[in-house]
């Protein structure tokens, strides 16, 4: 069986702490870090791995072991110089996907060309949504519309290339609805059973949260 991955959360501002409480809750191994003392102690309650540390620093970076980590999220917006370091020296460690918060679009583009993976802005996307997807591994986007009902967006998988939605039978099989089939950045509602499905689209389902493991 394949192992849970791993996080590291860089900054625990209420965004940082809600995305690294939310995957902690979860069952994921959750490595949260932030320069400020008072901050660490507050939280170490809820978070178990949780350390006083300047992730600027290259041999910070090697003793908390980041580079075997899965993904880094750093949410630390409010420093763009201690961002561009914290993900320039991930990224030199050899973490797959570093996902950095951001707080305008200048921000955006110099996180990415410094080789963060996907840059987030708190408002438009919540800490806890940010880790929800992170959860959902193979989920485009996952919103929650309730406790226990979620609409994804999902990658055609390989052996559905070639296929329709009629052979599929995909709603017996994984217990959702498709709403909509999406190419580039159109959205087509009006679905027709039988159209054949590729690899450059997507689908966006209905479906109990619980049975989205299914699709993983």
């Amino acid at each position: 069986m394949k192992a849970k991955k791993t996080y590291a959360v860089f900054g625990l501002g209420r965004y940082g702490i809600a995305v690294a409480k939310e995957l902690v809750e979860n069952g994921r191994e959750v490595i949260a870090v932030d320069n400020d003392e008072k901050i660490v102690n507050d939280v170490a309650a809820y978070l178990p791995v949780c350390k006083c540390a300047d992730v600027t620093d290259a041999e910070v970076i090697s003793r908390l072991g980041i580079g075997n980590i899965d993904t880094v999220i750093v949410c630390m917006a409010s420093n763009l110089e201690a961002s561009v370091m914290a993900i320039t020296l991930c990224k030199e460690a050899g973490v797959r996907t570093v996902i950095a918060k951001c707080s305008n679009e200048m921000q955006q583009k110099i996180l990415l060309r410094v080789g963060a993976d996907q840059v987030v802005f708190p408002e438009n996307e919540s800490g806890i949504r940010l880790a929800k997807n992170l959860l959902s591994s193979g989920f485009i986007d996952m919103i929650s519309l309730s406790k226990d009902v979620s609409m994804v967006e999902i990658d055609i998988k390989d052996e559905w290339c070639g296929k329709n939605l009629i052979e599929l039978n995909l709603r017996k099989k994984y217990g959702f609805n498709i709403v909509a089939i999406k190419r580039g950045d159109k959205v087509n509602v009006n679905i027709n059973p039988e159209q054949v499905l590729d690899a450059e689209s997507s689908l966006i389902v209905i479906a109990n949260t619980s049975k989205l493991a299914k699709l993983k």
